[in-house]
């Protein structure tokens, strides 16, 4: 066997319908549109606010506030990172929400904060916070600092 040789299975390549060729090609004229109308026209469909009297797609679809099903009464943290930490603070002093916002790392003081984990610390802090992850909490520690989680 050669290269030339080499066909498709019968009945696997079909051609595709040349339409609106002229009478003899048997789809010709309204090119199997049929007669005026809307699927008749080019570059129609498509639209899902028109829907022949159904009730548009758009507003069967629940009420949504921004991007997505987002709860209105969500949690926002503020985060703050080791690194940031470790700018911010000397050796052995409390980090809490109130000396964070004193060092201007908190966005919304409101907000609960989270400690996370990227950077390093090479000396003991004490921290305070609504939460912490496990990353943060062992890089603290062992550097000899503290962890206190505080409510809400």
């Amino acid at each position: 066997m050669k290269l030339h040789d080499l066909v498709p299975n019968p009945g696997s390549k079909k051609k595709r319908k040349r339409v609106g060729r002229g009478i003899s090609a048997g789809q010709g004229k309204t090119a199997g549109r049929g007669t005026k109308g809307q699927g008749s026209r080019s570059g129609t469909g498509g639209n899902l606010y028109r829907q022949g009297g159904n009730l548009p797609f758009y507003r069967r679809l629940p009420f949504m506030r921004g991007q997505g099903f987002t709860p209105l009464n969500r949690l926002k943290y503020n985060e703050v990172n080791l690194d940031q930490l470790a700018a911010s603070f000397k050796a052995e002093s409390e980090v809490s929400p109130e000396t964070l916002e004193a060092a201007h790392l908190l966005r919304d003081s409101r907000n609960p904060v989270v400690i996370l984990g990227r950077g390093d610390v090479e000396f003991a802090l004490k921290v305070r916070a609504h939460r912490i992850t496990t990353g943060a909490k062992t890089k603290i520690e062992q550097a000899g600092g503290s962890v206190e989680i505080i409510g809400q």
